[in-house]
């Protein structure tokens, strides 16, 4: 579906842009667009790639012309450009606004108004149940792809989102400081032991985009099934895999806005969740404003579901955490290191 076409990757020059990259470069794609407000970095990855399909565009998605310009002539748009560390967003909530709502829906009306063919937005667990201010800002996100998805007239683009859980040694992931501090000697900072987190490859997040852009219908969010672990065992398996037996751990308790498990998927959207095998979607609700169905209609099943969190999904044990560390690049390069 991507040959002879043009793709453009807001936030491109992030953790998963580069990862979907590499992805397309091996494809028969025509173009691939990196919008981003940072230069150096754009500068960084044309020297590193020096590929011709590259092409590089300064903006900012808060600016409606300058991504409505430089989506002039595009098939396709991995919408990755967000503000992530939960902790600038606490400190900065209306920065997280601008940029992953509003950003958002200026990404969406660009995609309209330029007759782009499909769009893909990066979400995360962080947006189910939200208690901190970037989860909150990316779950007004999946609102804002919902409802511009109603208004988009046949023809139009489809708008879609992926819903990530922790993606393994991304750029301010736990992994890369655990493994800088068990090079240092350090102590490993672990918030709390009995905390899960998803895990989740970038590969593997590629392979949902894909999957979003391939079978994607108006307003659907597409999550995948995955394993997680407590940070407990995660810190375990680093300490094992880099031979560093003498380190210690210390707990340093739970941050700000910081959940205990993250869930990926609410019981209320299970309800009407798709069992693809691999990957759940998660339909739009298309209903109109209709009072009824929202004050006195209901849906009965609802209360005998759970929500779908890193606390009842398959648990790894320190051994098959190895495994799959072992799978990572950025393992691999440490270790060799």
């Amino acid at each position: 579906m991507f040959e002879n076409k043009v793709l453009m990757i807001t936030g491109g020059t992030g953790s998963f842009g580069k990862a979907v990259l590499k992805r397309f470069l091996n494809t028969n794609v025509k173009e691939i667009r990196i919008f981003s407000r940072d230069e150096k970095k754009q500068e960084d990855m044309r020297i590193s790639f020096a590929n011709e399909k590259l092409k590089f565009y300064i903006g900012d998605v808060r600016d409606p012309g300058s991504i409505s310009q430089a989506m002039v002539g595009v098939d396709y748009v991995f919408h990755a450009a967000a503000l992530k560390q939960v902790p600038s967003c606490e400190f900065y909530p209306m920065e997280a606004v601008k940029t992953n709502v509003i950003g958002t829906e200026n990404v969406l009306s660009a995609a309209v108004a330029n007759d782009v063919k499909r769009v893909v937005v990066l979400s995360t667990d962080k947006a189910v149940y939200p208690i901190n201010a970037m989860g909150i800002s990316k779950a007004m996100a999946e609102k804002v792809v919902v409802a511009k998805s109603r208004t988009v007239s046949n023809g139009g683009p489809v708008l879609c989102c992926t819903r990530y859980g922790n993606v393994m040694a991304s750029r301010g992931s736990v992994i890369p400081l655990f493994v800088n501090q068990i090079k240092s000697g350090e102590p490993l900072t672990i918030t709390d032991p009995s905390m899960t987190r998803f895990l989740m490859s970038l590969e593997e997040s590629v392979d949902l985009v894909l999957h979003a852009f391939k079978n994607g219908q108006q307003g659907d969010i597409f999550v995948q099934k995955a394993p997680a672990s407590t940070i407990e065992d995660l810190a375990s398996a680093l300490i094992q895999l880099f031979d560093k037996h003498v380190c210690t751990i210390k707990t340093i308790g739970t941050r700000h806005g910081e959940k205990l498990f993250e869930s990926l998927i609410s019981r209320e959207e299970m309800a009407k969740a798709e069992d693809m095998g691999r990957y759940y979607r998660i339909p739009a609700d298309n209903r109109d404003l209709n009072y009824n169905k929202y004050f006195v209609e209901g849906e009965t099943d609802i209360s005998s579901l759970d929500d779908y969190t890193s606390h009842n999904t398959v648990r790894l044990t320190v051994d098959e955490v190895k495994k799959v560390l072992l799978n990572l690049d950025y393992i691999k390069e440490e270790l060799d290191a």
